[in-house]
């Protein structure tokens, strides 16, 4: 498949590995950073969605989309986990269920352009209920995510994991390095991860914005068969 992602917020909040370690599949290790795994909540819009070198499918084509994640690496390829992934498009939320095994839910949601800055907002219409508003943009110059900098760990994955009982898939996703750029963000309602039990820190969070990136994503395939993890694998600055 290819597709185009725009104005991308990464919310970014550290959490205790012990938190996330029941809500999160056996075997697939959690990624660390100086001790910290750190959840996710990340607004964009997707458009030019198509399989390659085909037109865009009309009514799959273009819609905004609100993922909430975290971080694995298994067979030490680093990758993304995702809690949940709402999306304006139920024939989108179909497909990618159906196909990517990944937890997609319905929402009414829009995100809209207002100069440099961004209003989202999204209204989980299935259970469990989950909302987001908020206003965010870029502050200055797209910044270079230097190797083992937090900015390059959480950003710089090139792969999902998803599981199905005790199966665990792959899907390789290739891009170039993210446009990424500091960012403010003022949040109105944010219940996107309490809806899948995880409890943020009051602290503020860390925040990235990328404008556009064109993208590549693979079909799933199944990981070799692993044994049970419980340990994080850590990485430091």
């Amino acid at each position: 498949m290819q597709q185009t992602w725009h104005d991308l917020l990464f919310a970014h909040w550290p959490v205790e590995p012990e938190a996330l370690r029941p809500l999160v599949p056996a075997g697939l290790p959690l990624d660390t950073y100086e001790g910290k795994c750190w959840v996710g909540v990340v607004p964009f819009r997707m458009s030019g969605i198509s399989p390659r070198g085909m037109p865009s499918i009309p009514g799959l084509s273009a819609f905004p989309e609100l993922n909430v994640r975290t971080y694995v690496t298994l067979d030490g390829k680093p990758g993304v986990y995702f809690f949940s992934l709402d999306a304006a498009n139920p024939l989108a939320v179909w497909a990618a269920r159906t196909f990517f095994r990944l937890p997609y839910m319905h929402a009414r949601m829009e995100c809209v352009p207002m100069g440099d800055a961004v209003a989202c907002r999204s209204a989980r219409l299935q259970k469990p209920a989950a909302e987001f508003r908020a206003q965010y943009q870029p502050t200055g110059d797209p910044l270079g995510a230097r190797a083992g900098s937090l900015e390059h760990w959480l950003t710089e994955r090139y792969c999902l994991y998803t599981a199905n009982g005790s199966r665990f898939y792959r899907g390789d996703i290739h891009h170039r390095p993210w446009p990424l750029q500091p960012a403010q963000a003022d949040f109105k309602v944010n219940s996107m991860a309490a809806a899948t039990g995880i409890v943020l820190p009051e602290s503020s969070p860390h925040l990235l914005f990328a404008r556009r990136l064109n993208v590549l994503i693979w079909p799933l395939q199944r990981c070799a068969a692993r044994g049970i993890f419980s340990h994080s694998i850590t990485h430091h600055a």
